[in-house]
C-alpha cells in the first residue's frame, strides 16, 4: 500500500521477549523492526518496587548467547541489576529498535496476506507480526473501594517503597509473590500491616541442597509440576528472592506482627469484610508445600540420586496465638487503615488487535504462540508453551521455535 513503511516482520514490544525474538530473527537473516512504546525494560523500571529482588537465582538467568554477569551464583539480582542486564543485552544484539512508538491498531491487509500496524508515528505494513507485549499488561483492581477518597490505594505495580505511603496501617490484598514480598518489606520497615490471603501455592526456597528453580527444571523433564495451564485457574506462587531468598511461611509474618486475614470479600460504609477462609488457604498452601517435597523425594529415590535428606524443611512452625481466628471485619477509621496495596494480578489488553484471534475475555487464541492467522504470533505470555514461557530464562526457547515457524512459512 503506497505511503506505508514496509518491513518483513514487525515485533511489537521491546522487552525481554521482543529483544529475544529480534535476536532469533537476526540469526536467521530475516529483516525486522522492533517497536517499544516507552524504554527498553520499561516495566522493570517503572512497575517494580525499589526493593524487589528477582525470584530466581542468578545462575538461572540466561538470555541467548548472553549469560547474566554475577559474583554469587546462588544470589538474587535486584531490580536495577535486571534492568542493566536487559540494556546490556540490547547493546549486544543491536536490534533494529524504535522507542517511544505505540501500536494503536493492528489489522489485516485487505488485498493480500500481511498486516498493517497503525502507530503513534504512522502506519507500518508487514508480512509477519510478533506481539511481544508481555504478560503484565493491565493492572487489576477490584471495584470494592473505588469511591473511597479517604484511602491511598495503589496496585502493586505502582508501589515503590514504604516511604511512599502515608502514616497509618497498610492493608495488602493478595498472597502471591508480590503481595508476600511487599507485606514482608512493610513489616520489616515497622509498619502496621494487614495481609488478606486467598488461594496460594507455597514451596520451599531450597530443599535437599538445591534451589526451588533447580528442582522445577529437573522435575519438568518428567512433567510432574502440577501447575494449571489455564491462567484463569492459576494459583499464585508465594515466593521471594529478597533478603537472601527464603521460604515464604505466613506464620513467620504473623509472628512478626502482621495480622493475617481471609480473602477480602466486601466493603460497605467504611467497613471491610473478610471471608472465613484463612485456615483453609493456609492449609491448602501447606498441602502444596508438602506435596512438592514429596514429589522431589520420589524423584530422588526413583533416580537413585545422592541428595541429603532435609528433615528441617518438613517441620511446620506452630501457629501464633490467634492466627486461625482472625478478624472478619475492619473499620477503616477505627483501625487507622490509611493505605491499600492491591497485589491482585494483571489482565491482558489486546483491544488494539483488530483481527479475530482473541477469545471472549480478550485473551489471545494460539497454539504455543502460533495463531490461526498466518504470520501472526504471540510471545512472552504465561504458559505460552510451558511454565517458563514468560520468564527471562525461558522466553528464548519459544522465540527460537516461532522464528523457525516464521521462516518456514
Amino acid at each position: 500500500m503506497a505511503g506505508h513503511e514496509q518491513i518483513d516482520t514487525l515485533i511489537i514490544g521491546g522487552g525481554q521477549a521482543g529483544l529475544t525474538m529480534s535476536h532469533m530473527l537476526s540469526r536467521r537473516g530475516r529483516a525486522h523492526l522492533v517497536l517499544e512504546r516507552h524504554r527498553i525494560a520499561e516495566r522493570w523500571r517503572s512497575e517494580r518496587w525499589d526493593g524487589l529482588h528477582f525470584q530466581f537465582p542468578n545462575w538461572s538467568i540466561q538470555l541467548p548467547d548472553f549469560p547474566f554477569p554475577h559474583h554469587d551464583a546462588d544470589g538474587f539480582a535486584s531490580k536495577n541489576d535486571i534492568v542493566a542486564y536487559i540494556e546490556a543485552y540490547a547493546a549486544f544484539i543491536k536490534p533494529p529498535l524504535r522507542t517511544g512508538i505505540t501500536a494503536t491498531r493492528l489489522r489485516q491487509r485487505a488485498d493480500s496476506g500481511g498486516f498493517i500496524a497503525e502507530t503513534s508515528k504512522g502506519a507500518i505494513e508487514s508480512n509477519n507480526v510478533v506481539v511481544a507485549t508481555g504478560p503484565y499488561q493491565q493492572a487489576q483492581i477490584p471495584d470494592l473501594l473505588r469511591d473511597n477518597d479517604d484511602l491511598f490505594q495503589i496496585h502493586a505495580s505502582r508501589y515503590q517503597n514504604p516511604r511512599q505511603l502515608p502514616a497509618g496501617a497498610v492493608l495488602v490484598v493478595g498472597a502471591g509473590a508480590s503481595g508476600a514480598q511487599i507485606a514482608e518489606e512493610l513489616m520489616r520497615a515497622g509498619r502496621r500491616v494487614y495481609l488478606a490471603i486467598g488461594s496460594h501455592r507455597r514451596v520451599p526456597r531450597r530443599y535437599r541442597g538445591r534451589d526451588l528453580t533447580w528442582w522445577m527444571r529437573a522435575l519438568r523433564q518428567d512433567n510432574v509440576i502440577p501447575l494449571a495451564r489455564d491462567p484463569n485457574r492459576f494459583v499464585p506462587l508465594a515466593i521471594t528472592g529478597a533478603y537472601g531468598g527464603h521460604t515464604v511461611d505466613f506464620r513467620d509474618y504473623a509472628a512478626g506482627g502482621v495480622t493475617l486475614l481471609g480473602r477480602l470479600a466486601g466493603a460497605r460504609d467504611g467497613t471491610l469484610y473478610f471471608a472465613d477462609d484463612l485456615a483453609k488457604s493456609l492449609a491448602d498452601g501447606d498441602a502444596g508445600y508438602r506435596a512438592f517435597m514429596d514429589t522431589i523425594d520420589a524423584y530422588v529415590e526413583r533416580r537413585r540420586l545422592e541428595f541429603p535428606p532435609d528433615p528441617e524443611a518438613h517441620q511446620m512452625r506452630p501457629d501464633p496465638q490467634g492466627l486461625l481466628t482472625p478478624p472478619r471485619q475492619l473499620d477503616i477509621r477505627a483501625d487507622n487503615i490509611s493505605s491499600i496495596i492491591w497485589a491482585t494480578g494483571y489482565g491482558v489488553d489486546f483491544g488494539w488487535i483488530d483481527i479475530p484471534v482473541l477469545g471472549p475475555n480478550g485473551e489471545p487464541l494460539h497454539q504455543q504462540g502460533v495463531t490461526a492467522v498466518p504470520g501472526l504470533y504471540f510471545l512472552g505470555l504465561f504458559w505460552l508453551s510451558g511454565v517458563y514461557s514468560s520468564f527471562l530464562s525461558g522466553v528464548a526457547d519459544d522465540a527460537a521455535r516461532l522464528a523457525d515457524h516464521l521462516v518456514e512459512r
